[in-house]
């Protein structure tokens, strides 16, 4: 925890301050507005994928400089098709392939504004995926994670797409996506393998192991297998269900919506706790990767915004009971980094 907070997030807030300079300077206003509102809105979503930076031992700055960059590209797509001026699955799949090109570092960059009105971003997306592109070009034997960290984007992008089209298209699109992959995945519903598609965690920790220089193809594999889908899965569940009321609020789609009752999808988060707590045992370093399932669980229930919820103090206590005296360690922790968090240098 003092590795994280002495110098994990310093180095976070440095490299989102270059970002937000740069945001700053977009000419479009509207591209301007977004891409500052993401950086302002989710800087926890950088400072938690960071923390997977402790993998890659005496690389663990170029492993931050990628993983923000990444996870900024991925926050500024997400206000763009959620609060932006389109609703054209074209244009959200051409600004993804900004995603695949960021973990490609041989490609060259394209239009990713081709399909939209607002184009000049002053070339913020494009410098975006150039940092990620020769982050990655600095670690040894890429080839060995690529089809993985692909596999995760591409499952990623395939979400935004059909998840941000008009409201009507959007639950007949993922449920058509996932029927694609339910032989595979017949213990989750609809809602949760979207949900699982959802989240970075499994790029960033494949990323870290390889800038660790530990990195071979059954220990690539295995954290493929590790984090999705439960892994990721609790990630993005944990992020919805403290969304719950923002996004009734903007009308947006939450996947919490979608279970029976509370009781049920308390059931099902215990569910997702058991199948990661088990799978991410496989790992080397597993007592890290329990930490971060621990971690998730403490810091995502420690948010204000949990307060809104109807019944949030009972799954509080159960959620916190199952996943160990770790995760109320982080919850406590959580909440008294929040209090004294810009003091914090």
């Amino acid at each position: 925890m003092m590795m994280i907070y002495r110098k994990i997030f310093p180095q976070v807030h440095k490299e989102l301050g270059q970002w937000r300079n740069r945001a700053e300077k977009i000419p479009n206003e509207e591209l301007r507005k977004q891409a500052l509102d993401s950086i302002e809105d989710k800087t926890f979503h950088c400072e938690g994928g960071s923390v997977y930076a402790i993998l890659a031992n005496e690389n663990w700055r170029e492993a931050i400089r990628f993983i923000v960059a990444y996870q900024t590209i991925s926050d500024y797509l997400d206000n763009l098709c959620d609060r932006s001026t389109s609703l054209d699955p074209e244009d959200f799949r051409q600004l993804h392939e900004s995603m695949l090109d960021a973990l490609t570092p041989e490609n060259e960059l394209k239009d990713y504004y081709a399909y939209r009105d607002e184009k000049d971003d002053g070339g913020y997306l494009s410098s975006l995926v150039q940092t990620c592109q020769d982050s990655l070009k600095k670690m040894p034997q890429y080839e060995m994670i690529a089809p993985f960290t692909l596999e995760l984007s591409s499952i990623y992008g395939d979400l935004q797409v059909h998840k941000h089209v008009t409201f009507d298209e959007r639950i007949p699109r993922l449920q058509t996506w996932f029927g694609d992959h339910q032989e595979k995945w017949g213990d989750l519903s609809w809602y949760e393998f979207s949900a699982c598609s959802g989240s970075t965690l499994g790029i960033f920790c494949l990323v870290s192991y390889g800038f660790g220089g530990e990195l071979n193809k059954e220990l690539a594999r295995k954290v493929y297998n590790s984090y999705f889908p439960y892994m990721q899965g609790l990630h993005i569940l944990l992020d919805y269900y403290i969304d719950q009321e923002e996004d009734k609020e903007e009308g947006d789609l939450n996947f919490c919506t979608y279970y029976d009752h509370e009781d049920h999808m308390k059931e099902r988060f215990v569910y997702f706790i058991d199948q990661t707590t088990k799978h991410v045992d496989q790992l080397p370093h597993a007592s890290f990767h329990q930490m971060i399932r621990k971690g998730l669980v403490g810091m995502y229930l420690a948010d204000q915004k949990v307060e809104t919820i109807k019944g949030a103090r009972m799954m509080v206590r159960d959620l916190l009971k199952v996943s160990g005296k770790k995760a109320t360690f982080f919850y406590v922790n959580t909440k008294l980094y929040h209090k004294i968090k810009p003091g914090i240098a």
